[in-house]
């Protein structure tokens, strides 16, 4: 799987890490993951064509230690199309920057 990941987090970048999930992004049933929507403006080709799949998003996975940006773009409807792909340049730079927005945001220094 590709990933931007940030790891060596304190327990306090934890914590504030999931407050700012928990109010930005939609938690999964899965714990400490949570889909993160991608911008339409970002979506390929493929993925504005099949309208059925919308809407796109990525994950965000939370442990203690780290925190993991997946670059693949996901339905949230199916799982299994030729529109989930991994991020094209637009979108793991949007991925990338959402990350590195975050880590400004809550004054996390790594």
């Amino acid at each position: 799987m590709k990933q931007y990941v940030i790891d060596q987090l304190r327990e306090s970048d934890y914590e504030k890490i999931l407050e700012f999930l928990k109010n930005n992004a939609d938690a999964s049933e899965f714990g400490d993951i949570f889909w993160v929507m991608l911008p339409v403006e970002l979506y390929s080709d493929i993925q504005r064509e099949h309208k059925q799949c919308h809407p796109f998003c990525f994950a965000v996975n939370l442990s203690l230690s780290q925190v993991d940006f997946e670059l693949l773009t996901r339905s949230r409807r199916v799982l299994r199309c030729a529109c989930i792909s991994y991020a094209d340049r637009r979108q793991r730079d949007y991925i990338m920057g959402y990350a590195d927005r975050m880590l400004e945001e809550l004054n996390i220094k790594i």
